[in-house]
């Protein structure tokens, strides 16, 4: 699995972004879909775009701390508007 996601990671320019808003990490989650093909679900973003199981599209943290971590490894506390 970790293999052939940071192939797919560092194959092409990814878009970084910081989402606020009341519930944004639940909200996130079900607008991106199941990470699982068979499970998504239509309009969903990974439904839409992902090709497989590793190259879904998109990425989205699992909870409040997580995402806490994974924005410090992209942005500076200055650069958060």
């Amino acid at each position: 699995f970790f293999d052939p996601l940071v192939a797919f990671m560092i194959s092409e320019p990814i878009v970084v972004a910081v989402l606020e808003g009341e519930n944004a990490v639940e909200n996130y989650r079900l607008l991106m879909g199941a990470t699982k093909p068979e499970e998504r679900k239509l309009g969903t973003i990974r439904k839409m775009f992902g090709l497989g199981y590793c190259e879904n599209s998109v990425h989205g943290s699992d909870s409040e701390t997580s995402a806490k971590r994974e924005i410090a490894y992209f942005f500076t506390p200055s650069e958060i508007v």
